[in-house]
């Protein structure tokens, strides 16, 4: 299945619900903002694990749960999702110039 397929099913499933009705701004980006802390909540003390290998089917889980909620946040306000990521790529691209940033993790500012 590729991400557009996956939208739609995403779509779909909270179609099938009527939860739409739901799904104002305000409330998805408190989801967002709610599945990244689970998502963060995965790696919560860890140590020296930075992987968490152990974890990864829970990480997977809750870094789902962000993009179907992304992918309803995008349908609300008529966004399309790949464009905007394409577009912040293209952003990105020109902030974080490849002979400037390769290795380094400086801020755009700071190269």
């Amino acid at each position: 299945m590729n991400f557009e397929e996956a939208a739609e099913k995403a779509l779909a499933f909270r179609e099938e619900r009527d939860w739409s009705q739901f799904h104002n701004p305000k409330d998805l980006a408190v989801s967002i903002s709610l599945e990244a802390a689970e998502l963060l909540e995965v790696f919560q003390w860890s140590g020296a694990d930075l992987e968490v290998a152990r974890k990864a089917s829970k990480a997977k889980e809750e870094l789902a749960d962000v993009a179907i909620y992304c992918i309803y946040m995008a349908d609300r306000l008529g966004v399309d999702l790949a464009e905007a990521i394409s577009d912040k790529i293209e952003a990105n691209d020109r902030k974080y110039p490849v002979e400037k940033s390769r290795g380094n993790s400086r801020k755009y500012n700071e190269l």
